[in-house]
């Protein structure tokens, strides 16, 4: 290009500038533009992509007429004659996708385009441009004058490649934490905290004694902005939709308590907590989860973003139940054992629970099936026996298993007709329970006592211990009485 197609000052100008510019001819991609136009195409955009070679061949009809320093530069170029030679190095791959984009643009009949895209340097670099081409004035017919302005804004899309690369990280590592994990929008609720603190509480805890609807309200503006795929899996939810829609059935019964906790370290300026609270799933189960509340570092001034991470110790609690359970019941008949026994006889006479009545009952033949039958026949008569105490027995009365064939009911607050009552009532039971299990019968002798004034609760104990000796032995002569009838029959 000579100087005489821009004047002096102006090639000064378009030399020296800080940026990549091309003045270049799009005559020729002009006259492609029209012979499409004059062919009925009226959809260029997709007559391009049905043919990728269309927007090469148009690419091939401009010519270059300068290029500056800059230019040059930026494309490890020697001279313009070099870059014009090995264009086919500097445009390839998806460069032809946004050429056709400012095709687009002038075939629509616009008199500027504009661009991001790569190109590559003459030694293989990688360049993300960011490009504004202008049909100059007076050349609006011809389109024999485009400036084209390229700006290389690579230090750019490698940083927002990286963040966006960071974040589907972030994204990936939240999706499919093993943990369920919420994002929260606390918000409201620090809102509704200020307002507290402006009217001079300064004790919360008293404060939510006197208005526990408070505490209420707090939890009702609770918003979750986002779940993860293992809450979905914990809570049985087919969908984000349907959880969140769903939620009441989730936080409910015994949350208050915990969420009055959160709340009153939250007063205090406790902005990260964990504490073990209990959940339910959308089919009912309970789930028990370790919560660890954080508010996300840049939120402290407002809470509006807060991570709740919930820990499923499910298995664990049970677990934890269940060793409970074995530290105070007898694992065979599921009643209370020995222990829990001596305890619950200490906590009745410390707390004067008088007066208390106290039955005392054995197993009839335990021995015998042991002994002929084998030890299974034997535990299921204990097991039976179990069942039969469990039903005829409710709080705040206890049954135990206080021995191998023996056990005691302990009836707080109950006088001796209460006794007789229990006796009467374990009878029936006895003989609904033989008529479900064919074979040996279940069989109880039993005696009760109930405290006198001043009497030690052991004393008692051994009254009704002594009553039911007596039952027994009454039991055991009935018995040789039916074998001798028998015999003699």
């Amino acid at each position: 290009m000579s100087a005489s197609f821009i004047p002096f000052d102006d090639a000064l100008m378009f030399e020296a500038a800080p940026l990549s510019l091309w003045l270049e001819d799009y005559s020729g991609v002009r006259a492609q533009l029209e012979a499409w136009r004059a062919a009925g195409v009226a959809d260029l955009k997709t007559f391009l992509a049905e043919d990728p070679a269309r927007a090469a061949a148009c690419s091939a009809r401009i010519r270059v007429l300068k290029v500056n320093a800059r230019t040059l530069a930026l494309f490890e170029a020697e001279t313009a004659g070099q870059l014009i030679d090995n264009l086919d190095r500097v445009f390839r791959n998806d460069m032809f996708d946004t050429f056709a984009d400012e095709l687009v643009q002038l075939y629509e009949g616009g008199r500027t385009f504009v661009s991001t895209s790569v190109n590559y340097g003459l030694r293989g670099r990688r360049i993300d441009i960011r490009l504004n081409g202008t049909i100059l004035p007076g050349h609006e017919d011809s389109w024999d004058r485009v400036l084209v302005a390229i700006e290389d804004v690579t230090e750019r899309e490698v940083a927002r490649r990286a963040l966006e690369a960071s974040r589907t990280h972030a994204r990936g590592l939240f999706e499919h934490s093993p943990v369920s994990l919420w994002v929260e929008d606390f918000s409201r609720i620090k809102a509704l905290l200020d307002q507290v603190r402006a009217k001079g509480i300064v004790d919360f805890r008293v404060f939510t004694d006197v208005h526990p609807e408070f505490v209420e309200r707090c939890m009702s503006e609770i918003r979750v902005l986002d779940v993860n795929a293992q809450t979905l899996a914990l809570f049985a939810a087919p969908d984000k939709a349907t959880l969140l829609a769903r939620l009441g059935e989730v936080f409910r019964d015994g949350m208050r308590a915990p969420f009055r906790e959160q709340l009153n370290d939250l007063w205090n300026g406790k902005l990260f907590q964990h504490r073990e609270v209990l959940n339910y799933s959308l089919n009912g189960e309970e789930v028990h989860v370790l919560l660890q509340f954080s508010v996300l570092p840049g939120h402290e001034h407002d809470w509006s973003r807060v991570q709740v991470a919930l820990t499923d110790i499910t298995a664990r609690k049970r677990a934890e139940a269940y060793l409970e359970f074995l530290g105070k019941h007898d694992e065979l008949t599921k009643l209370y054992n020995r222990s829990f026994y001596g305890d619950e006889l200490n906590r009745i006479e410390r707390k004067a629970s008088l007066p208390a009545t106290v039955v005392v009952a054995d197993l009839n033949g335990l021995k015998a099936a042991n002994d002929q039958w084998g030890h299974g026949v034997g535990d299921g008569l204990l097991r039976r026996v179990g069942e039969v105490l469990n039903q005829a027995v409710v709080a705040p009365a206890t049954a135990a298993r206080i021995g191998g064939d023996e056990f005691a009911i302990l009836m707080p607050n109950t006088p001796d007709a209460g006794g007789a009552a229990m006796m009467e009532r374990i009878e029936a039971l006895v003989e609904v329970n033989n008529t479900f299990y064919p074979g040996m019968p279940l069989s109880l002798s039993m005696g009760a006592a109930t405290s006198r004034p001043g009497e030690r609760l052991e004393a008692v104990v051994k009254r009704a211990d002594l009553a039911m000796y007596d039952a027994k032995r009454a039991y055991y002569r009935h018995a040789d009485t039916d074998r001798r009838i028998a015999r003699s029959g």
